[in-house]
């Protein structure tokens, strides 16, 4: 599943827009739900996803068990479709019935501009419980109360590190808190002669791989709202992160670092750097698991939470999910309701894709189920999964602009092209209250 973080994201000029589309048979905010198929109704869903190859064939399995409730329903699943793609099909009224997207990044603009048909209407009818759902899964598929969306599993991120590169180093036990991190960060560090970057104990570049704000934000306790605007500059989280990440560049030096990540793998390749040996510490999703037994058996990994700043944070993750909506102009808008009520609900449907492409079960029942393949290094994020400290994006009706806005300054802290970090964090909390403003949402 997981190419959350490079998932396509939406324009929020054409987002804002997309009130004036036509809605759909029992779409509208204040309609009643949609009445189900019955089970001899004939009818064709479409569905929309960004899967491809493998997880794409995992996927339209899964799907395909939707048939044992509603066998006279064929289900047309269309990979490679990402956010953008969805937003134009719904202009255009080329609209699908379901869509799954990668990122809960834009659940806000999905929910506030109604390109999402309001769910509230199903949920009450069929007397759906949403306590099946963590908290953090509840929080990241809704708007100010308008839920849009449901899950279909879950992301957990955590620390992989690499044993061999830590023993070498003299490191017997996986870091704790940031002291610990930066420690084992700079030993298992080697250099070549010339001063050039053969492994990096821990690449601290921010927006490269999974190294990014959002994800890194809980285990510092960073708060992006104060008061119902932008807290980043208010946060002392948000500034200890941007400090320690600073440090570790500058341990490095910047130049050496971006000789160094040029030439590092693509992140969804065999030839990721983890995956190659050159970075012994990183944080990432539990769909990594099985990208690391597939591409590189040869790597001896463990896992554990990210360190955290403080110590009673420790556990403490961010989550986030592939989620499933009902376009507006859905055609078959009740029948759709059933598909994703079954895919967000069903355990045996939710186990076996969660077996089959290593992501998080996002229902309770679906973590206990003793048919859930767990190992030493899944467990991690089971474990993780099952606590009260996981963490979702934080929701605007900008989409991605604010974490935009965060990772660009990120960006330009790190090279030193911003001098003064209070500042800029200010400079940023306006822009991103200048932009939710304008929106009018």
């Amino acid at each position: 599943m997981r190419k959350h973080t490079r998932a396509a994201l939406l324009c929020v000029a054409a987002a804002l827009t997309l009130t004036a589309c036509a809605a759909g048979k029992g779409g509208g905010a204040n309609s009643d739900a949609a009445a189900a198929p019955g089970k001899d109704d004939k009818l064709t869903l479409t569905v929309w996803s960004n899967y491809s190859d493998r997880e794409y064939e995992e996927v339209t399995k899964a799907l395909k068990t939707f048939n044992k409730k509603f066998p006279n329903i064929e289900i047309k699943h269309e990979g490679s479709q990402d956010d953008d793609k969805i937003t134009a099909g719904i202009r255009s009224g080329n609209t699908p019935d379901v869509a799954l997207s990668f990122t809960t990044d834009n659940i806000g603009q999905f929910c506030s501009s109604g390109a999402f048909q309001p769910l509230k209407a199903y949920i009450d009818r069929d007397k759906v419980d949403l306590n099946q759902l963590t908290p953090a899964v509840q929080q990241y598929t809704e708007y100010k109360g308008n839920r849009c969306a449901m899950p279909m599993l879950t992301d957990v991120y955590a620390m992989y590190y690499n044993k061999d590169l830590l023993s070498t180093a003299g490191i017997t036990t996986p870091p704790k808190t940031l002291d610990e991190l930066y420690d084992a960060a700079v030993k298992a560090t080697k250099k070549a002669p010339n001063g050039d970057i053969e492994v990096a104990g821990y690449l601290p570049t921010m927006g490269f791989y999974a190294n990014r704000p959002t994800i890194l934000a809980p285990t510092f306790g960073a708060e992006w709202e104060k008061d119902g605007k932008s807290g980043l500059a208010s946060s002392p989280g948000f500034t200890e992160m941007m400090t320690f990440q600073k440090k570790l560049v500058d341990f490095y030096g910047y130049d050496a670092l971006e000789r160094f990540r040029a030439g590092l793998g693509q992140e969804y390749s065999a030839d990721h750097a983890f995956h190659q040996g050159k970075i012994a510490i990183m944080v990432d999703g539990e769909y990594r698991t099985a990208f690391l037994k597939a591409q590189a058996p040869q790597i001896k990994f463990g896992t554990a939470p990210f360190p955290t700043w403080k110590p009673a944070d420790y556990g403490t993750a961010f989550t986030t999910g592939t989620i499933m909506g009902i376009p507006k102009g859905a055609k078959n808008p009740g029948a759709a309701w059933e598909l994703i009520k079954h895919l967000t609900f069903d355990t045996d449907t939710i186990v076996g894709l969660s077996n089959a492409i290593k992501n998080v079960p996002s229902t309770k029942a679906a973590m206990e189920s003793p048919q859930l393949e767990v190992d030493e290094q899944f467990k991690t994020f089971i474990d993780l999964a099952k606590s009260d400290k996981l963490k979702g994006n934080p929701v605007t009706p900008i989409g991605d602009a604010h974490i935009k806005a965060v990772t660009d300054f990120s960006v330009s802290y790190q090279s030193g092209k911003v001098p003064d970090l209070a500042a800029g964090l200010k400079e940023v909390d306006k822009n991103i209250d200048d932009q939710i403003a304008k929106s009018g949402k």
